[in-house]
């Protein structure tokens, strides 16, 4: 099949997705459009919103529709890396085997990250960055394709440890989950609280999630878009020549240059779950948001004067 067709079907396919994932989760369409895009780039995710927004829900309809594995594992202080790699034993022959551990799965739910201390949060973004995780000195590798999707409560933050920067870098996406609007919020509360429990069927499988990745990173970009992306980021950096006046005053820290790679993955998932075969400046500005949200910093004075990630990103756009 060539990619053209490749990726026409792509489209068919991905609005039969969220048709499937739409007979669970109601309203929530930029939500999941993120977490696809993620999945599609082979990229990873953090969702933030407050409790109660049916985040675990999500997670586990997407894997059930995308035909892959999937785990959740509740962060809490007192988890140690080996609940989540998993353990060497010693069996009853006297000889050492290894247990794996709720990491070996496609999709990972990665409850309350923040929960955690940065012990097992580092034990989680080893097996983030290079697809294999290390225990007792023997590599193993994680099966493909493999997505950390992890959550955080944006309230509460009595107790937790914050990610830093450099894991959080980790993330391709920042996904902001809001309170449903209130048509929305009475469809929940309809189908949730009957006994009618729609059915999931799988779309896809764990080869053919592979072969889309593949897809996207072979999709041809043009120059003038990866450096409107490469531009866009240098923008957000406090001591670069082409810097706003705002970034200056109001940005401590801007985005690295995995927020470059990122943009440019991104915006050629977004074209090609839209039937375009290449991406263009728009696919860039489209996906712009929750790629660098995450991974620039505000000062005192811009916190205090009321911006946001957001409105920041808003105003270099």
């Amino acid at each position: 099949m060539s990619d053209v067709n490749a990726i026409d079907r792509l489209v068919q396919k991905n609005k039969q997705l969220k048709q499937e994932i739409a007979k669970v989760i109601i309203g929530q369409e930029e939500v999941i459009d993120q977490i696809l895009i993620s999945i599609f780039s082979g990229g990873h995710s953090l969702l933030v919103g407050v409790p109660g927004l049916a985040k675990t829900l999500m997670v586990n309809t997407i894997s059930q529709a995308l035909g892959l594995d999937f785990k959740r594992i509740q962060f809490t202080p007192d988890l140690m890396p080996s609940d989540i790699l998993g353990s060497e034993i010693l069996d009853e022959n006297r000889t050492f085997k290894f247990l794996k551990g709720p990491i070996f799965s496609n999709i990972i739910l990665a409850d309350e990250i923040n929960r955690t201390p940065p012990k097992t949060q580092a034990a989680l973004l080893e097996a983030m960055q290079e697809k294999s995780v290390t225990v007792a000195g023997h590599n193993y590798k994680l099966a493909a394709p493999y997505f950390v999707l992890a959550t955080q409560n944006p309230i509460e933050q009595e107790g937790t440890y914050p990610l830093p920067e450099a894991q959080l870098d980790r993330f391709m996406f920042a996904i902001k989950l809001e309170y449903p609007s209130y048509k929305e919020e009475v469809e929940v509360v309809k189908s949730t609280t009957s006994d009618h429990k729609p059915s999931v069927n799988a779309l896809f499988n764990a080869q053919e999630i592979v072969d889309i990745q593949q897809l996207i990173r072979r999709i041809p970009v043009a120059d003038n878009v990866i450096e409107y992306a490469v531009g866009l980021v240098g923008k957000t950096r406090p001591n670069a020549a082409n810097a706003p006046e705002l970034i200056k005053e109001y940005i401590d820290w801007g985005a690295g240059p995995r927020a470059s790679q990122n943009l440019v993955l991104a915006a050629k998932a977004h074209a090609a779950v839209n039937g375009k075969y290449s991406p263009d400046i728009e696919n860039i500005k489209a996906v712009a948001t929750g790629i660098l949200r995450h991974r620039i910093i505000l000062n005192y004075k811009g916190q205090a004067e009321g911006f946001t990630e957001e409105k920041i990103i808003q105003e270099i756009l």
